[in-house]
C-alpha cells in the first residue's frame, strides 16, 4: 500500500480516504531521518490527548516500515514514542501493537513520559520485566533524559535535540515520489506493451500493427517530472529546508529513494527511445501509406477521367470558330489536370525526401511509387501537349482555309464583275493586278499545314487503364482532305476564268488598238488629202515634167490606197472583235463612215488631178505637134491645132473649178446615196 493510495484527492479517485491518512499528516508516525548509537533509524510517535484508531496506527506503520530497505531495517529501529499528550493506556495499547507488529525490527522503545502523571502507575506494568515477552526494551524516560540514549544532533527540538525535520514537506515530497514512481512504472508497462506489439508487428508482416494503442501519460512530463524529483534528491533536501541547522538526509542507502528513481528514469528513457522510434516507425508507415493513397488517387484519375476527358476531345472541328471552341474545352481539360499535377509534384518531393532519409526495405517501394507516378503523369501530360499540338495545327490550318476562301472569294468578284475599261492601258493593269491576286492564292500553305495536322493525328494514341487505345482520325483527315481538294477545285476554277478574262482583255486591247489604228488611218488619210490639195498643183511644163508628176501621184495613191486598205482591215477586225467579246460596236460606226468619207474626197481629188495631168500631158503633146508641123499635110495640121484648142479649152475649165468644190459635191452625193441607197 503507497502514501498515495490515502492522500490522493477524491476528484481522482472514487474512494474514502482511509484513516492513515489523519496519522500521517498529523504526525502521529514520523522517520525524521535520525538515528540512534547502532546506526538504526528512529521511529517517533507523538500520541495526543484524542483517542487515536489502533487500526489507523497500524496501517500508517506498515505502510512507513515498507520504505527502508532490507538492509536498514537489519540494524533494527529505535522507537520513541511521545506520550507527554496521552493517556497511559494508549502508550501501552501502541507499545503491545509494536510487538504484534514489528517485535523482531524494534531494538529499544524510549517512552517519554510526562513529568508528574505516570509515578504511580508505572508499578502496575513493568516493561523491563516484559522484555522477553515483547521481544525488545522498554523504558520509560523524561524528555530532557531522552539525550542518555540519542544523540543530541539526532533528535528534533521537541526533544530538545538540533535535528531539523519539517513532517509536511516530507509528506509533500513522499506524494511526488509515489506519484512518479506509479506513473512511471504504469507508463513503462504501457510502452513495453507498445513496443513489445510493434516488433510482433514487425516480424508477422500479415498482422497489421495497433496503431490506435496510445500510451495514457506524456512520457515527456513523466520524465520531466522524474528528472526535478532526483535532482531534488541529489542535492539531499528531500525537505526542501533551508536557513540555519542540519538539513534531514533522504539517506538514500535506506530508503532507497534515488536508486530507485534513477532505474525508473532510466528504464523509461530507454522505452521511450524505443517508442518514439516506434512513433517514427508509424508516422513513416502512416505517411507511406498516405503516399500510397495519394499516388493511387492521381493514377486512378489520370488513368481514368482524365484520359477519359481526353479519348472523348479528339476532334479538330469544321471552321476556325469550331477549333476555337475545341482549344477553349482543352484549356478547361488541362486546368483540371493541373490540379493533379500539383498533387503529383508535391507527392514527388515528398518520396524524394523519403527516398533521402528512407531505411532499405522501403526503398524499392518508394522508388516503384515514384516511377509509376511519374510515368502516368508524363504520359498524360504528353497526351495533353499531343493534343494541344494538334488543336493548334487545327486552329492554323482552318484559318489559312478561310484566308484562302476569302481571297478565291475576292477574286471570283472580280472576275464576275463586268470590265467597262476605258482604253488598253486600264485593261493592262486591271489584268495586272487579277493576276496578281491569282498568284497570291498559293495553296502550298495550306497543303504543308494539312499534312502537318495529320501526321500530328497519325502519332497520336490514347492511354487508357494502363492500355494504348487507337484513336479513329478518319473522319478528320476526310475533313483536310476534303477542305483541300474543295480549294484545289475553287481555284482551278478561277485560274480558268482568269484564262478567260485574260483572253477577253487581251481581245479588248486588239479591239482598242484596231479602233485607235483605224482612227490613225483615217488621220494619215486626211493628212494626204491635205497634201494633195495644197501642194500636188503643178501639171509640168513639159511632157517628161508631166509624166514624171503622173508617176509621183500615181505612187501617191498607191500610198492612200493602202493606208484605206488597213484602215478597213482594222475595222473589219474590230467588227469580229466585239462578235466575239458580244458588245455592241464601238467607235468603229463612226470610224468607217469617216474613212469612207475620206476615202471617197481623196479619190476624187485623185481622179481630177489625174485628169488634169492627162489633159496637161496631151495639150503639151499637141502643142509639140503643131509647132513641128512643116512635114504635115495642110489638114492635118488644122486639126491638130483645134484638137489643141480643145484641150486646151477644157483644161483651163477644169482648172477654173476648185477642188474643194469638187470633193463637196462628192461627199454630197455619197451622202444621199447613203440615205436612199
Amino acid at each position: 500500500m503507497s502514501l498515495i493510495e490515502f492522500v490522493i484527492p477524491t476528484c481522482f479517485k472514487q474512494t474514502t480516504i482511509v484513516p492513515v491518512t489523519k496519522s500521517l499528516f498529523s504526525g502521529c508516525f514520523t522517520f525524521t531521518g535520525g538515528k540512534d548509537r547502532r546506526s538504526g533509524l528512529i521511529l517517533t510517535i507523538p500520541l495526543c490527548t484524542e483517542q487515536t484508531s489502533m487500526e489507523e496506527l497500524s496501517s500508517t506503520l506498515d505502510y512507513l516500515l515498507g520504505i527502508p530497505s532490507d538492509k536498514c531495517k537489519a540494524r533494527g529501529f529505535t522507537v520513541i514514542v511521545d506520550g507527554r499528550k496521552s493517556q497511559w493506556n494508549i502508550v501501552k495499547t501502541v507499545v503491545l501493537m509494536l510487538q504484534n507488529v514489528i517485535p523482531a525490527e524494534v531494538s529499544l522503545v524510549c517512552v517519554v513520559k510526562p513529568d508528574e502523571f505516570w509515578d504511580k502507575k508505572v508499578t502496575h506494568f513493568c516493561f523491563w520485566k516484559e522484555k522477553d515477552r515483547l521481544g525488545f526494551e522498554v523504558i520509560l524516560v523524561s524528555a530532557n533524559k531522552l539525550t542518555r540514549y540519542i544523540e543530541p544532533c539526532q533528535l528534533t527540538d521537541e526533544f530538545g535535540g538540533s535535528l531539523v525535520y519539517d513532517h509536511i514537506d516530507w509528506v509533500n515530497k513522499r506524494l511526488v515520489f509515489e506519484k512518479f514512481t506509479k506513473e512511471s512504472s504504469s507508463l513503462l508497462d504501457e510502452l513495453v506493451v507498445i513496443n513489445d506489439s510493434e516488433k510482433s508487428s514487425q516480424l508477422d508482416k500479415e498482422r497489421p500493427p495497433d496503431c490506435n494503442f496510445l500510451p495514457s501519460l506524456d512520457p515527456e512530463t513523466v520524465l520531466q517530472t522524474g528528472h526535478e524529483l532526483l535532482s531534488e534528491l541529489q542535492q539531499r533536501r528531500f525537505n526542501g529546508a533551508e536557513g540555519g541547522g542540519v538539513a534531514w538526509s533522504p539517506m538514500d542507502d535506506e530508503l532507497l529513494a534515488q536508486p530507485q528513481v534513477m532505474k525508473l528514469l532510466d528504464s523509461l528513457r530507454e522505452q521511450y527511445t524505443k517508442y518514439q522510434e516506434v512513433c517514427r516507425q508509424r508516422s513513416k508507415r502512416s505517411q507511406l501509406e498516405d503516399i500510397q493513397t495519394k499516388v493511387m488517387q492521381v493514377v486512378n484519375w489520370l488513368e481514368g477521367p482524365g484520359t477519359e476527358q481526353l479519348r472523348t476531345q479528339w476532334g479538330i472541328g469544321d471552321s476556325i470558330r469550331a477549333s476555337q471552341a475545341l482549344q477553349q474545352k482543352h484549356e478547361e481539360i488541362e486546368s483540371q489536370h493541373s490540379e493533379w499535377f500539383a498533387v503529383y509534384v508535391e507527392l514527388n518531393q515528398q518520396i524524394a525526401a523519403l527516398l533521402s532519409a528512407g531505411d532499405e526495405e522501403d526503398l524499392v517501394e518508394l522508388k516503384g511509387l515514384q516511377q509509376q507516378l511519374s510515368d502516368v503523369c508524363y504520359r498524360q501530360a504528353s497526351q495533353l501537349e499531343s493534343r494541344q499540338n494538334v488543336l493548334q495545327s487545327a486552329h492554323e490550318f482552318h484559318g489559312t482555309a478561310q484566308d484562302l476562301s476569302q481571297q478565291l472569294d475576292g477574286l471570283l468578284g472580280m472576275l464576275c464583275a463586268d470590265v467597262a475599261p476605258a482604253d488598253g492601258a486600264a485593261i493592262q493593269q486591271t489584268l495586272k493586278h487579277l493576276e496578281e491576286k491569282l498568284k497570291s492564292v498559293a495553296l502550298v500553305g495550306l497543303r504543308e499545314k494539312g499534312q502537318v495536322l495529320m501526321d500530328q493525328m497519325s502519332n497520336q494514341t490514347s492511354w487508357s487503364y494502363g492500355k494504348d487505345v487507337p484513336i479513329d482520325n478518319k473522319d478528320n483527315v476526310d475533313h483536310i482532305q476534303g477542305v483541300m481538294e474543295d480549294m484545289q477545285l475553287r481555284k482551278q476554277r478561277c485560274e480558268d476564268m482568269v484564262d478567260v478574262r485574260r483572253l477577253k482583255m487581251l481581245q479588248m486591247v486588239q479591239l482598242f488598238k484596231c479602233e485607235e489604228d483605224a482612227s490613225q488611218a483615217v488621220e494619215w488619210l486626211g493628212e494626204l488629202l491635205d497634201a494633195l490639195l495644197k501642194t500636188h498643183i503643178r501639171l509640168g511644163d513639159d511632157s517628161q515634167e508631166t509624166k514624171v508628176l503622173l508617176e509621183k501621184h500615181k505612187k501617191f495613191v498607191d500610198v492612200a490606197q493602202s493606208t484605206y486598205d488597213y484602215g478597213r482591215q482594222l475595222l473589219q477586225a474590230t467588227v469580229v472583235l466585239c462578235q466575239s467579246l458580244r458588245c455592241s460596236t464601238r467607235s468603229s460606226g463612226d470610224t468607217l463612215p469617216r474613212l469612207n468619207r475620206v476615202w471617197k474626197q481623196f479619190t476624187v481629188t485623185t481622179e481630177e488631178r489625174v485628169h488634169r495631168l492627162e489633159m496637161a500631158y496631151v495639150n503639151i503633146l499637141l502643142i509639140y505637134l503643131c509647132d513641128n508641123q512643116g512635114d504635115l499635110p495642110v489638114e492635118v495640121e488644122q486639126e491638130t491645132y483645134e484638137e489643141v484648142e480643145t484641150v486646151g479649152k477644157a483644161l483651163l475649165d477644169r482648172l477654173t473649178v476648185p477642188m474643194l468644190d469638187l470633193m463637196m459635191h462628192a461627199i454630197l452625193i455619197m451622202d444621199c446615196q447613203s440615205l436612199y441607197p
